[in-house]
C-alpha cells in the first residue's frame, strides 16, 4: 500500500519593490509576506546579513522554528500516551549555517535545547527516552540533510506541601 500524501500549499509574496524593481541590487527590499488560507500572515524578509529587516523572520529562523515545533509536537504527543504529565516546555534551539566565499550557504547543523517540566509523578528517565523518540518521528528532522541533535533538560516539578 502507498503512503498518504500531505500537500501544503503557501504563498509568498514580495512586497519589497521601491519603485524601481530589481534593477540594482540595492535598489529593492527584502520583504516578503508568507500567507496559506486564512492563517495570519508572517512578515519576512531576509537575514540582516543578506539585506534584509531584522525586524522580520527570515527563511532561516522558520526552519530551525519548524524543526524545534515538531519535535515539541511529537514529545508532547508521546509524552500524553506514556502517561507522563509535561507541565511546561520551551526549546532555546539554534541553527548553525556556514556560508561559502562564493555565496551559496547551507546548514550544517541544528541543536534543539528543550527544557521540560514534568510532574512530580512522572517517570523522569521514560521522559528522556521519548525526547529521541521524537526526534526519530519528527517530520522535518528526517527531512533535511543536516544532523539535528536534541539537549534536553527534564525538570520534575516539586510537590507542594499541604
Amino acid at each position: 500500500m502507498a503512503g498518504k500524501e500531505h500537500h501544503y500549499a503557501v504563498k509568498v509574496t514580495w512586497t519589497g519593490n521601491t519603485g524601481a524593481g530589481t534593477r540594482t541590487y540595492r535598489g529593492y527590499e527584502r520583504e516578503h509576506d508568507i500567507s496559506a488560507g486564512r492563517k495570519p500572515t508572517i512578515a519576512g524578509s531576509a537575514d540582516a546579513s543578506f539585506r534584509g529587516d531584522p525586524s522580520r523572520w527570515n527563511p532561516e529562523e522558520l526552519l530551525v522554528a519548524a524543526l524545534s515545533a515538531c519535535h515539541k509536537l511529537w514529545f508532547l504527543g508521546l509524552c500524553s500516551q506514556a502517561g507522563i504529565v509535561v507541565t511546561e516546555y520551551e526549546d532555546a534551539a539554534e541553527g548553525l549555517m556556514i556560508e561559502e566565499a562564493g555565496g551559496g550557504a547551507q546548514f550544517v547543523s541544528v541543536t534543539l535545547r528543550p527544557s521540560v517540566i514534568i510532574s512530580s509523578d512522572s517517570d523522569e528517565a521514560k521522559a528522556a527516552e521519548l525526547h529521541h523518540e521524537a526526534h526519530a518521528m519528527c517530520f522535518i528532522a528526517r527531512s533535511v540533510n543536516f544532523p539535528v541533535t536534541h539537549v534536553p533538560t527534564i525538570i520534575r516539578e516539586t510537590e507542594t506541601a499541604a
